[in-house]
């Protein structure tokens, strides 16, 4: 068996936290390139449109973002992201408005692709379409839920930590909604040829338990209360 088999075996066997399992597998990019690719939404800027980032020098990828996906730096880095936790800090990709973030993979990918993300207060959703600009037929759809509220140490983010997941498809893909509610979601470090995210985080069953088990009485009222009025942008 090649190395490439043993690798695609393993990650078959993987589930991501206690969210969804997912087939992994090294997915093409263009003419089956091989290469593990991450968006990790470093250098794009606080607010700043995410726009043609991934599709110029020295990071082209032949992927771009609809005009409402934004970078959002970690206010604890100086930006007005009320997040903690990334996999690679201190920026991440969210909107404003519209129902989704669109990313456009002008070359088209197959098999699947892992990310991080951030939802205290409402659920998200991924949709893979095989057309641009989230057109053409859906490869696959992914209901993503609520997230630990203020999960992991940080200073100040309240949308903390961000949690991996992965989803897998048939056929070539060409854009993905990344949707949920305006200014109650984040995404970070999404992951092209691997459908399991590549950065150490605690597990989601580990932080939802520890929760649980704090989460009683006049503390649990009040931290209810602020996570109900927490925004991604501060």
């Amino acid at each position: 068996m090649t190395r490439f088999a043993v690798r695609k075996n393993l990650l078959k066997a993987l589930t991501v936290g206690a969210f969804t399992s997912v087939v992994a597998g090294t997915m093409s990019i263009g003419q089956a390139q091989a290469a593990v690719v991450t968006l990790d939404f470093e250098g794009v800027g606080n607010l700043s449109p995410v726009g043609n980032f991934y599709n110029t020098d020295p990071h082209d990828f032949d992927i771009t973002f609809s005009p409402n996906a934004l970078g959002l730096v970690d206010q604890d880095a100086g930006g007005s992201g009320n997040i903690g936790g990334e996999p690679s800090p201190s920026t991440v990709l969210f909107f404003l408005d519209g129902p989704a973030a669109t990313l456009n993979a002008l070359k088209g990918f197959s098999t699947g692709f892992s990310f991080f993300y951030s939802a205290i207060n409402n659920p998200g959703f991924i949709k893979v379409y095989d057309g641009l600009n989230a057109t053409g037929n859906i490869l696959a759809t992914l209901n993503l839920p609520t997230t630990p509220f203020n999960g992991a140490p940080d200073p100040t983010g309240q949308f903390s930590p961000l949690l991996p997941i992965g989803v897998s498809f048939s056929g070539i893909a060409k854009s993905v909604d990344f949707g949920g509610t305006v200014n109650q979601i984040v995404f970070d470090n999404i992951t092209f040829g691997s459908a399991t995210p590549g950065s150490t985080v605690p597990e989601p069953i580990t932080i939802l338990g520890t929760l649980t088990a704090a989460g009683f009485g006049v503390a649990l009222r009040r931290k209810q209360k602020l996570q109900q009025k927490a925004t991604v942008k501060a």
